[in-house]
């Protein structure tokens, strides 16, 4: 388990010679180490590692619940949460897809540790945050459903995978876990 921080590549290999921080670079990972599904660059949170790909291959199935606590420009609605729950259409591949249904729910300030880079301040109007889980986990595709509903992504930090929790983890701190359950 690992908890990747903003600005940083879910990748071990730079193909496209970017200027970012690789996960590779935090920790002496051993030989054919990788993510288990990914998160973008200016997302955080919980990355699990695995040198095994069928169990890469499990938890990226729709086996797994994934949630993802989400702080979105304005204040988000029922209406728009019921949207979140029952699924959106978004763009995937260059079609529209419509999500399967998930959860949703309207969250307390989860009061993260700051960003590397601020977000906003509160002289550009008001943020909520959310919960989203998920089984899916299509490109972007939160980003896509909070835009999809009128409330565009801020800052995204995925908190959870099936039972294995974000907590008390350190940014960039890294913990072996034997099994995943």
């Amino acid at each position: 388990m690992v908890h990747k921080p903003w600005g940083m590549i879910s990748q071990f290999v730079n193909p496209a010679k970017r200027k970012k921080t690789l996960l590779g670079d935090l920790y002496g990972f051993p030989e054919g180490t990788m993510a288990i599904g990914r998160l973008d660059v200016p997302s955080e949170g919980l990355l699990l590692l695995t040198t095994d790909g069928k169990v890469s291959a499990e938890i990226r199935s729709n086996a797994y619940e994934k949630e993802y606590y989400v702080q979105v420009d304005g204040i988000m609605t029922a209406a728009a949460l019921e949207n979140l729950k029952t699924g959106v259409e978004i763009g995937f591949k260059g079609t529209k897809y419509v999500t399967k249904p998930g959860k949703a729910m309207l969250l307390k300030d989860p009061r993260f540790p700051l960003r590397s880079q601020k977000i906003r301040d509160e002289r550009h109007g008001p943020t909520s945050w959310i919960s989203i889980i998920i089984k899916e986990g299509k490109f972007r595709q939160v980003r896509k459903m909070t835009a999809a509903v009128g409330f565009p992504t801020l800052r995204l930090v995925r908190v959870r995978i099936g039972t294995m929790k974000l907590g008390e983890l350190a940014i960039g701190a890294v913990v072996e876990v034997e099994k995943f359950t």
